[in-house]
């Protein structure tokens, strides 16, 4: 399952890639997500509400996504975390077919 995962580095965080420029945001990402049983798909950093990160990843089990985001989050590393997840044409087709199943099954307010 692909998740999206948009973050704002903390101070410290900010602080420490200053001091070391040249050191992997990538790899350190990448190497939690393989721990979790994923696939790091793409990283991008991003800056309209400071400095940031959007990071887009598979894993197998959907509960390893709010964990990896939280384990970032409890290093104090980054704040003001989106975690979404996206479908694949093919999901959200399997979603289409099941929604026209249940269509029938559900009442409105005042319907």
């Amino acid at each position: 399952m692909h998740f999206c995962m948009t973050a704002q580095y903390t101070p410290k965080s900010l602080t420490g890639i200053l001091e070391n420029p040249t050191v992997s945001r990538y790899e350190a990402a990448k190497k939690l997500i393989e721990a979790a049983g994923g696939k790091l798909i793409s990283m991008y950093s991003t800056a309209a509400e400071g400095p940031g990160v959007l990071v887009i990843f598979d894993v197998p089990d959907p509960n390893s996504a709010p964990a990896i985001s939280g384990t970032v989050v409890a290093s104090g590393a980054i704040h003001n975390v989106h975690l979404t997840r996206l479908w694949t044409q093919d999901e959200i087709m399997q979603v289409r077919q099941k929604a026209v199943q249940l269509r029938g099954s559900y009442k409105p307010p005042g319907g």
